[in-house]
């Protein structure tokens, strides 16, 4: 809706956060991973079903989840179209594939789905993920890369999907070119954790 509206999201939250009570943030993303939040829902509302009620929301939740790889699958050409650059041949470097920060779960990440899109697409897709240095056996045959200065200006896009605390934000900054940042990572004042690969 941001998006539509030509709003971003992330002021809109951090004008909601300035409500002095009742305020919980939740943050836009590449859809949701992980093996319960994306899963368990759907049991309950198969459940539901048998009871002849239906549960809208999980179900319009699961929809707009499902959705966001490719929403922002056409962020990623959108960006490269205005650097007059065609998705397919160009070279996407993904920044993060596991479902969420300083974790090495890669179950039903987005990160996936968003690799595969891109795939389809033409791009010539690599990563780099602190936690992670192969996903062969997600049935992915995508190259791991060091995350260099180098590989940064190489890359003609690069996307930001998983915001691992070992990530320098600042040397990203200073070497991509073009980027999609689904965290916004690149934008905020990042708290330090203490998040080493296991």
């Amino acid at each position: 809706m941001c998006d539509k509206l030509g709003l971003d999201a992330w002021e809109v939250i951090d004008a909601a956060a300035t409500k002095p009570y009742g305020f919980m943030k939740f943050t836009p993303g590449p859809g949701v991973g992980g093996h319960c939040i994306p899963l368990d829902p759907q049991y309950l509302s198969w459940k539901l079903r048998t009871l002849d009620y239906n549960a809208r929301f999980v179900q319009l939740a699961e929809e707009i989840n499902g959705h966001m790889p490719a929403y922002w699958v056409n962020k990623v050409v959108d960006v490269l179209n205005a650097a007059k650059k065609a998705v397919n041949g160009s070279q996407v470097l993904v920044l993060g594939v596991t479902y969420k920060p300083d974790i090495d779960d890669l179950r039903e990440s987005p990160a996936l789905d968003i690799i595969k899109l891109l795939g389809k697409r033409g791009a010539r897709v690599s990563y780099h993920d602190p936690f992670v240095t192969s996903l062969k056996a997600e049935g992915l045959d995508v190259p791991f890369v060091e995350l260099t200065d180098e590989s940064l200006r190489k890359a003609d896009c690069l996307t930001i999907v998983t915001d691992h605390a070992t990530y320098d934000w600042e040397r990203i900054r200073a070497s991509a070119r073009t980027f999609v940042d689904y965290r916004n990572a690149l934008n905020r004042d990042r708290p330090k954790r203490d998040a080493r690969p296991r």
